[in-house]
């Protein structure tokens, strides 16, 4: 059973920083992507960053040259470290996988990440 936890949300001023982890387990997730998307009130949920098993990283527009994705393969974890927050980043932040075969798209739980200005 494959699940997904995240850690690391919080409450942040504007310019700051946090650091989000996500731990997976339940199959093998080094040759998969892992993602990471948010979900701000009222909004629809939005896809912030990718991670390929091989360290290639893309990013979301809204948050290029801000947050840096990345994983560790060995712990089957992958992290978003943010930077010069901004309060339009307050959102509910979700890890997220999809295996090809079997199929399967898992989500964690999210972290809240609250940014006052």
């Amino acid at each position: 059973q494959v699940q997904l936890v995240e850690s690391g949300g919080g409450l942040v001023q504007a310019g700051g920083s946090l650091s989000l982890s996500c731990a997976a387990s339940g199959r093998i997730f080094s040759r998969i992507p892992m993602d990471w998307y948010r979900q701000a009130p009222g909004k629809e949920r939005e896809w912030v960053a990718s991670v390929t098993g091989g360290g290639t990283t893309t990013y979301a527009d809204s948050v290029k040259g801000r947050f840096t994705i990345s994983r560790a393969n060995a712990k089957n974890t992958v992290y978003l470290q943010m930077n010069s927050l901004k309060p339009d980043d307050t959102a509910v932040y979700y890890c997220h996988v999809q295996f090809s075969y079997p199929p399967g798209s898992y989500w964690g739980q999210g972290t809240q990440v609250t940014v006052s200005s």
